[in-house]
């Protein structure tokens, strides 16, 4: 059997219009020729911390074991934070310090992070703008062929977490937030499904949802079983409550957004 190419999948707010990731992926295939590049996606909100690391969560459990995620959404480029590798559950990531890994840190036990600090796995540039291309891609690369986490600086215990939102419990109200809006508009919460089901073993009742002024009654199975006037709400594939409009941007019509408030009674 042919030996795997070692997998590469960056995350980025760079858009496509500019030559930010196309000289990221040239640093990488400068150093490793060999390595297979997917684009996870460059449309994150621009300096969107949160939004970034609510997609990285999402997706990086369905990628081999050994895949090297580079995420870069780095408001703080060219300041003191420091430069992340984090080796987790199988999967090396590859990005800023500044919460960008918080979902991660606080899923998988034994997560280790290291600073990237060695010259040598780095680019020398005049500038300090730009470390997706000379710190992040480059370490990336080297890893790809090989060079242990270990060698590329010291290891860190105190990497910068963000405050994640959870459901709380108030008397007999389960109040989550809504923590990401697909493309379609859907407003993902982060209730989950284990959190629904203790739920209804706590009340014995179906579940009343509620968002702004709009009551849903209980769930459906699909979208097609949504309503397009008023919301309705499912479990998606991620496991989480989402609140849609039938084939219509729920977010747009509805006027709801991240951090809107979402109660079970």
């Amino acid at each position: 059997m042919p030996e795997a190419r070692p997998l590469i999948a960056l995350l980025t707010d760079f858009g496509e219009r500019d030559s930010f990731v196309a000289s990221m992926k040239g640093v990488i295939l400068s150093i490793n020729s060999s390595a297979l590049l997917v684009d996870l996606s460059h449309q994150i909100t621009s300096h969107q911390i949160q939004e970034a690391g609510y997609f990285l969560k999402s997706c990086y459990r369905y990628f081999p074991a050994g895949t090297i995620f580079v995420a870069v959404v780095d408001p703080g480029v060219g300041t003191e934070r420091r430069a992340l590798l984090v080796s987790a559950a199988g999967f090396l990531f590859v990005g800023p310090d500044n919460g960008l890994f918080t979902e991660i840190l606080e899923q998988e036990v034994g997560a280790k992070v290291w600073q990237i600090t060695d010259p040598q796995y780095r680019l020398e540039t005049a500038g300090s703008t730009f470390d997706g291309r000379d710190v992040f891609a480059p370490a990336a690369a080297w890893l790809s062929k090989g060079v242990p986490p270990s060698f590329f600086g010291p290891t860190v215990q105190d990497p910068i977490r963000r405050s994640v939102a959870m459901p709380v419990w108030h008397e007999d109200v389960l109040i989550g937030k809504i923590a990401s809006v697909d493309r379609f508009g859907n407003l993902i919460s982060n209730i989950t499904a284990r959190q629904i089901r203790e739920f209804r073993g706590v009340t014995g009742q179906s579940v009343e949802i509620h968002i702004g002024t709009y009551i849903i009654n209980d769930l459906v199975g699909s979208y097609s079983q949504g309503h397009r006037q008023s919301p309705s709400a499912l479990i998606n594939s991620g496991g989480n409550l989402e609140i849609f409009l039938q084939e219509e941007n729920a977010a747009r019509c509805l006027q709801f957004a991240v951090g809107e408030e979402v109660r079970l009674c």
